[in-house]
C-alpha cells in the first residue's frame, strides 16, 4: 500500500475537536425469536452475521465491536457518515439491523501519522512503542501503518540521527511494525518514560490504561471495548482493535498503551482530541509480539 502524506490541509483536519460518544440511535426491539439470553441480547451468531453485514457495507469513518454485556453490535459512525450510510449498514444488515446499536463520535476517526518518544520516516512522524529483543538483537515497536513504505528511521527532524531500517510491516488487516536498532551508539531501555514495562497482557474490558505519544505526552482512560474493526477508508481496514477513552493527535501513533508494568496496545488511530476528548484503537500487543518472535523486557 503506497504510504498517504501529511498535508496541513489534512492535520487540521484530523485534530478536529469531538465531545463525549453519545448514543445516537437504538434500532426497534427484535422479535424474542431473533434474540438470545435472559437480557434480551441477540445471539452470537446473529451478532456474527451483524458483523460481516457491516464489513460488507464498506463505509468508511465507522468502527465496530460485540458487547457481550448486552448481545449488541456497537457501531461507532465519525461525523463524515451520513445518515445515507447509517441507512446502508442497516439494509446490509437486513434481519439483523436490530442488533446493530449506533453510536455517534464528533470528528473524523483516522490513523494518527505524524508513543512514546518521536521517531521520523522520510516524510512522517510517529511515535515509538515499545523497545523489544529477540535474544541480542534489539528493535522497536510501533505501528504498521508507520512501518507501510518507510525505509530508515531516525531519531530526530534533521534526519541526521539514524534508529535503523524497517524489518517488518503489517497493515492494513493488522496495524504493527517492527524496526532494528543498527546504531549502536543508542541507548534502548525496556520501560516507556520513566515506567519500566516487565510482562505483556490481554486487554479487558474496564481496564485502566495509559498512553503515552510524541505528540501529546501522556493521556490516561479506561478499554471499552474489545476485537474492534476499524474502517479508516480506503481500503484501510483493521480488525481486532481495542478501544478506548483514551485521548490522542496525530503523530502519537505507534506509542505504547500499558497498564502498569505490563504492556498493552500499540496506538492506531482514532478521533477527537486531547482537549475535548476522543476515542482511540489500539493494535494489541501481545500479538505483535508473537508474529515477530520478540519480547518486552
Amino acid at each position: 500500500m503506497r504510504k498517504k502524506r501529511i498535508t496541513p490541509t489534512r492535520l487540521a483536519a484530523l485534530a478536529a475537536g469531538m465531545a463525549a460518544v453519545a448514543a445516537l440511535a437504538v434500532p426497534a426491539t427484535a422479535s424474542a425469536d431473533d434474540q438470545g439470553g435472559q437480557d434480551g441480547g441477540y445471539s452470537a451468531d446473529r451478532l456474527a452475521a451483524a458483523d460481516a453485514a457491516v464489513l460488507r457495507a464498506d463505509v468508511a469513518g465507522t468502527a465496530w465491536h460485540t458487547d457481550t454485556a448486552t448481545g449488541t453490535l456497537v457501531v461507532t459512525a465519525d461525523s463524515t457518515v451520513s445518515a445515507a450510510d447509517i441507512a446502508k449498514i442497516k439494509r446490509a444488515a437486513g434481519r439483523d439491523a436490530g442488533a446493530l446499536r449506533i453510536e455517534r463520535t464528533p470528528g473524523k476517526l483516522t490513523k494518527l501519522l505524524s508513543g512514546g518518544d518521536a521517531i521520523y520516516a522520510s516524510s512522517w512522524r510517529c511515535s515509538a512503542g515499545f523497545n523489544v529483543r529477540k535474544g541480542t538483537t534489539y528493535y522497536v515497536l510501533t505501528a504498521g501503518h508507520c512501518t507501510d513504505g518507510a525505509g530508515t528511521w531516525y531519531t530526530n527532524s534533521a534526519r541526521t540521527t539514524a534508529i535503523g531500517p524497517t524489518v517488518g510491516s503489517s497493515f492494513p488487516g493488522n496495524d504493527y511494525g517492527l524496526v532494528r536498532y543498527s546504531n549502536t551508539a543508542l541507548s534502548h531501555p525496556g520501560g516507556v518514560g520513566n515506567q519500566d514495562i516487565s510482562s505483556a497482557i490481554d486487554a479487558t474490558v474496564n481496564l485502566a490504561v495509559t498512553r503515552r505519544g510524541s505528540t501529546t505526552g501522556i493521556h490516561s482512560g479506561r478499554v471499552t471495548g474489545l476485537n474492534a474493526t476499524v474502517n479508516y477508508g480506503g481500503g484501510d481496514i483493521v480488525y481486532g482493535m481495542i478501544r478506548t477513552n483514551v485521548c490522542a493527535e496525530p503523530g502519537d501513533s505507534g506509542g505504547p498503551l500499558y497498564s502498569g508494568t505490563r504492556a498493552v496496545g500499540l496506538t492506531s488511530g482514532g478521533s477527537g482530541n486531547c482537549s475535548t476528548g476522543g476515542t482511540t484503537f489500539f493494535q494489541p500487543v501481545k500479538e505483535a509480539l508473537a508474529a515477530y518472535g520478540v519480547s518486552v523486557y
